[in-house]
């Protein structure tokens, strides 16, 4: 969103692409920073949805408060008719505050600029309103001091409001919080038109890490268009996991199709959004074919699982229920907790090692249920029936999934969902072989967030792994789940989930 060019972005140093080639992936310079530092995007749809919706309510209770306070004098006859005029008030304030340019990132950068447009915009509303009451005759129902009081008092409630809101956008923006953090694949001229046509550009929201090519420099430049070539599309994939990577733009024709293909098949598992550029390609689609940077189009390949207000949802689906489900269900988790400390010694919890979102490694809480001596952090060998590591409380709690309790608070940190594809511990296996080896895309089950619960999970895929078909079963559930997530799908995934719980059948 900032309005610089993208050319002059910082050039990663030597040392950076060296210690990418390594392996190693570090990105300062690039303007990117590390996984754990980096701030995340925010969609700027968000932004100004949120913007809308407060400013219609402000005004809503500004008017509502005025009239509590002066005409009312706590009674409450005559609400109804100020209730109209406070409904069409609220209403009309996004419609014309779009009309005026105000929902813009550029408007709330500049609210010195625009505070005159807020006063015309909403006089017109608020002349509208007047209007209204004179053509009805209806000026003697409404209380002159409410109506002067409502439009000063409103008006200066939306400037000191865009005053607050315009100094956290445009803290956003210093810290490159409303730019998508990009990356071009495939290298030469194609890359170097298409930074071209993206730098001649106005309203450009992205930031270019960098060049990403599988070619030697005597087809592909170690630097394009003042960008460097960071390493080869294997290395992309580690380099989007252990850094901030909101985009992927391919620079590869479409006439190329094995390449892109082969590509994509390496890409697709990441939870970033995949454009191809269709800037100079000579097939044309339709117009509403394409999505636009700037003006610049392309054809959009994969998207995010879950971006702007689906990750809003879900977030405080997550939170809510899960803190209601600790508190309603902590008696539960006390005589669980009490029943593992008298049936063997050692801790209560236990704590593994497995793969969350974008394949980061977290540490996941259960009851634990096999003997301290016994336990198996990296899931090595898999829990077969009448296992003799696992305790007789660990039976009980493993067959009912009460083990599984304490993640909830790995939900509460942010760190699992309530829904989503099963976290597996790093070294699981089916049939002797890793799920990676199995499963060909195994990864991109890591696209969202892994769940306590999942479509798996209630369509009978829960419980030990011994064949190949059962993970490959598992993996196509969390697919399909992740492809059709809606909040009304993880609510019923939480509905069945204790009566997908009484199958006990591959439960050990």
């Amino acid at each position: 969103m900032r309005k610089e060019n993208l050319k002059s972005r910082p050039l990663a140093s030597a040392d950076v692409i060296e210690s990418l080639t390594n392996n190693s992936v570090a990105v300062s310079g690039t303007g990117v920073e590390r996984a754990s530092e980096a701030y995340s995007w925010i969609s700027p749809g968000v932004i100004l949805s949120s913007i809308r919706t407060l400013e219609s309510l402000i005004i809503a209770l500004v008017g509502i408060d005025i009239w509590a306070l002066y005409v009312s004098g706590g009674v409450f006859a005559g609400a109804i008719q100020y209730a109209a005029p406070i409904l069409i008030v609220s209403g009309l304030i996004p419609i014309v505050f779009q009309a005026f340019g105000l929902y813009t990132i550029h408007a709330l950068l500049r609210v010195g600029e625009q505070s005159a447009r807020v006063a015309l915009a909403w006089s017109i509303v608020f002349g509208v309103l007047t209007a209204v009451v004179f053509f009805t005759k209806a000026g003697d129902i409404y209380s002159r001091v409410w109506l002067l009081g409502w439009f000063g008092i409103g008006l200066i409630a939306l400037i000191c409001f865009r005053i607050l809101a315009g100094s956290l956008v445009r803290r956003w923006n210093q810290n490159g919080r409303l730019d998508r953090s990009a990356v071009v694949v495939g290298g030469g001229d194609r890359a170097s038109e298409l930074i071209e046509a993206l730098d001649g550009s106005s309203d450009i929201d992205i930031s270019i890490a960098g060049v990403f090519d599988d070619r030697g420099d005597d087809r592909s430049p170690s630097t394009v268009k003042g960008y460097p070539k960071l390493g080869n599309i294997s290395q992309l994939v580690d380099f989007a996991r252990s850094s901030r990577v909101d985009l992927l733009i391919v620079s590869l024709p479409i006439s190329a199709e094995n390449r892109l293909l082969e590509v994509l098949k390496k890409l697709w598992v990441l939870p970033v959004d995949i454009r191809l550029s269709a800037h100079t390609d000579k097939l044309r689609f339709r117009p509403r074919a394409y999505s636009y940077i700037g003006s610049v189009p392309f054809l959009d390949v994969f998207d995010k699982p879950l971006s702007g207000w689906d990750v809003i949802i879900k977030t405080l689906e997550d939170r809510i229920i899960a803190a209601f489900a600790l508190l309603f269900l902590s008696p539960v988790m006390l005589l669980v907790a009490l029943a593992i400390r008298l049936d063997s010694k050692g801790p209560v919890l236990f704590k593994q090692k497995r793969y969350g979102f974008n394949n980061e490694l977290i540490e996941v809480y259960k009851f634990r249920s096999m003997y301290v001596e016994q336990s198996d952090r990296t899931a090595a060998k898999l829990v077969t029936k009448d296992d003799p590591r696992v305790t007789k409380v660990g039976k009980f709690i493993r067959k009912s999934s009460l083990d599984e309790l304490p993640q909830l608070f790995n939900v509460l940190k942010g760190q699992l969902s309530l829904v989503g594809p099963r976290p597996h511990a790093t070294q699981a296996k089916a049939a002797e072989q890793l799920y990676t080896e199995v499963v060909d895309g195994y990864f991109a089950r890591h696209k969202v967030k892994p769940g306590i619960t999942g479509w798996a999970q209630v369509k009978g895929w829960r419980g030990e792994t011994d064949t190949t078909e059962k993970i490959e079963r598992r993996v196509e559930h969390d697919l399909y789940y992740i492809e059709n997530w809606s909040l009304t799908f993880d609510l019923y995934i939480l509905a069945v989930t204790p009566w997908a719980l009484l199958n006990t059948e591959n439960a050990y």
